[in-house]
């Protein structure tokens, strides 16, 4: 036979499964609600004014068409613009200007910037790593003969843009490339992991300034 309990014991009893019941209710409300990151994307793309989307309010006058908001560079750069907390980005070869730009806003915004790229194309013309570095934003890069071919980047721990093409006017404005968008957990922790092992590789504690 279970014991009487107090009017006050079965009270406070009632109410934690009450407040317990309803924050499991409000989590699936707001999965439900919560718009899901599933998008590719696919270049190249014609040139077109990248300000709107970098400077909103801003009129641009410059001479490059501000007829096409929503191609596939700007639906990249307004993803990006949506970290609050921090980016991982692995890169091959970043020369792009609005890109470059759009990780140095975040950075300006306190978002906490990691970079990693590759040792021989970190100097190509018009990288964009110079100016991130001078920026303050901490850079790694390769130290074997192997490439550093990775092109992805995380964004605050929830979602992952990850495909064949590097940061670089050359992939957006030319090549046939794509990008997929994605939160799915799964993606999202595997590349995470990715960043952190090569991340502690390339410590510049671990340099071999003269291998043999």
């Amino acid at each position: 036979m279970v014991p009487a309990l107090p009017g006050g014991v079965w009270k406070a009893l009632c109410t934690a499964v009450a407040v317990s019941v309803g924050a499991e209710l409000l989590f699936r409300y707001w999965r439900r609600r919560r718009k899901a990151v599933r998008e590719v994307l696919f270049f190249p793309v014609p040139v077109s004014c990248m300000e709107g989307v970098l400077s909103p309010g801003l009129r641009c006058m410059c001479p490059l068409p501000h007829t096409d908001t929503d191609s596939a560079l700007h639906r990249l750069v307004r993803r990006l613009l949506e970290a609050r907390r921090t980016v991982e980005l692995c890169i091959f070869t970043f020369s792009c200007p609005p890109l470059g730009q759009a990780v140095l806003l975040l950075h300006q915004r306190g978002v906490r910037v990691r970079v990693i790229t590759d040792r021989d194309y970190m100097a190509a013309s018009g990288s964009q790593i110079g100016a991130m570095r001078k920026a303050g934003i901490v850079v790694r890069h390769s130290q074997s003969s192997g490439f550093m071919h990775h092109k992805f980047v995380v964004v605050d721990k929830k979602f992952v843009i990850t495909g064949s093409m590097n940061w670089t006017m050359q992939a957006i404005q030319a090549n046939k490339e794509n990008l997929l968008m994605t939160d799915d957990r799964v993606f999202v922790s595997a590349y995470l992991e990715e960043f952190e092992r090569l991340w502690e590789e390339y410590d510049p504690a671990t340099y071999d300034f003269f291998p043999e």
